[in-house]
């Protein structure tokens, strides 16, 4: 009897191969930015309800002529210079109304009189400045991103970093945790920059080990002079009218005193 042979199916059809999802694309935001309007300024000092410049007699240096020239405002000038303006100029007076005045931007004349005035703070002056908003700010906007960073920080630095900020700063750190964090956040937000640069700084960690020392009775800071608590023996003498503990810091960051610091951190870590 013929032997029949069983054959195999074609088994699994092969997976299709499924090419990646194209990601839409994202949405681009248009935007113009307006061009300024008015151009503020103000009085450096209260000058009352109504402040009137001066016209007469006002006279700079001229970098383009190397000559002192007398400038004016005209509204009818296109030149702040009187002697580039028509023998029938007419000044206009120039009124801060409760320490503002307002330059429209269709009175270029006007803002470069007032940008080349003496009187102006950019120029030295003590009268008026510019108000930049702009820059105003981009100021507060750093600020504030430099007070985030410094609570970032006291947040997620380690513990023993935040100690010895907080014992440099003179800070109680014999009490919880929690109160610790709390004044330094005090002081993160108060001196933001100071606080960041705190940290991996050497002056800092250096005042925050001379600080424990003395709280551990290893050094006795009197206000002649730093001496060992033990046998009196002076370390380093304190000029009239200086602080002992700055001065005992700026000693020890010397090669002079690596072995008194030794000493010290012998002793801290018994």
């Amino acid at each position: 009897m013929p032997t029949t042979t069983a054959k195999r199916g074609p088994g699994r059809p092969p997976a299709k191969k499924t090419e990646p999802k194209k990601e839409s694309p994202k949405n681009i935001i248009k935007r113009e930015v307006n061009p300024v309007k008015a151009y503020e300024y103000k009085t450096i000092k209260p000058m009352g309800a109504t402040y009137m410049m001066q016209q007469k007699g006002i006279t700079v240096y001229d970098p383009e002529t190397e000559m002192v020239r007398e400038i004016r405002y005209c509204p009818n000038e296109n030149s702040i210079w009187r002697d580039d303006q028509s023998p029938a100029a007419r000044r206009e007076s120039i009124v801060f109304l409760e320490g503002r005045h307002f330059v429209p931007s269709n009175k270029p004349n006007l803002k470069a009189f007032l940008d080349a005035h003496p009187g102006n703070k950019k120029n030295g002056g003590k009268i008026f400045e510019m108000v930049d908003k702009e820059k105003k700010a981009e100021i507060k906007v750093d600020t504030e991103f430099l007070v985030a960073d410094a609570v970032m920080m006291v947040r997620d630095k380690d513990l023993n970093d935040l100690l010895a900020v907080a014992v440099a700063q003179g800070m109680n750190v014999d009490r919880p945790v929690n109160e610790i964090k709390h004044d330094l956040l005090v002081f993160a937000k108060k001196n933001p920059k100071r606080f960041i640069e705190s940290f991996d700084n050497p002056v800092v960690e250096m005042k925050a080990k001379m600080r424990q020392a003395e709280k551990f009775q290893i050094l006795k800071l009197d206000p002649d002079g730093v001496r060992w608590f033990d046998t009196g023996k002076l370390i380093v003498s304190v000029p009239a009218g200086k602080k002992p503990l700055d001065i005992l810091v700026r000693y020890c960051l010397t090669e002079a005193a690596v072995p008194v610091v030794e000493e010290i951190e012998k002793q801290l870590n018994r």
